[in-house]
């Protein structure tokens, strides 16, 4: 069985994994390859849904009276995740716009 601790280095791990996909996304789309910063961008999907199962889990026990106490790391853990799909939403954001301009202008940015 896991332990808290364990659980909350899995929003973690899966928000920085989240994270570093959309990071290399946008790095991709700036160079004009789309089918790889959309991959990305899938990739950061699939991890940030991970994560989101494990907080739901985490939510739903403590709506079931199993409460947890909130600790730092938790907060740290919750604010990574947080970060981490603003970042990919960001990202598809930049990789629609570097697209639009190079199918606009012909040329990469």
């Amino acid at each position: 069985m896991e332990t808290y601790e364990e659980i909350v280095f899995q929003l973690i791990l899966h928000g920085g994994n989240g994270r570093s996909h959309a990071m290399e996304a946008i790095a991709a789309a700036k160079k004009g390859d789309f089918i790889t910063a959309r991959n990305h961008l899938q990739k950061a999907g699939e991890e940030l849904n991970a994560a989101h199962h494990v907080q739901t889990s985490l939510i739903q026990n403590e709506a079931n009276g199993k409460r947890k106490e909130v600790t730092l790391l938790m907060i740290h853990a919750q604010d990574h995740l947080m970060n981490a799909i603003t970042l990919k939403e960001l990202a598809a954001e930049f990789v629609d716009l570097y697209e639009s301009l190079q199918n606009k202008g012909g040329r990469k940015i």
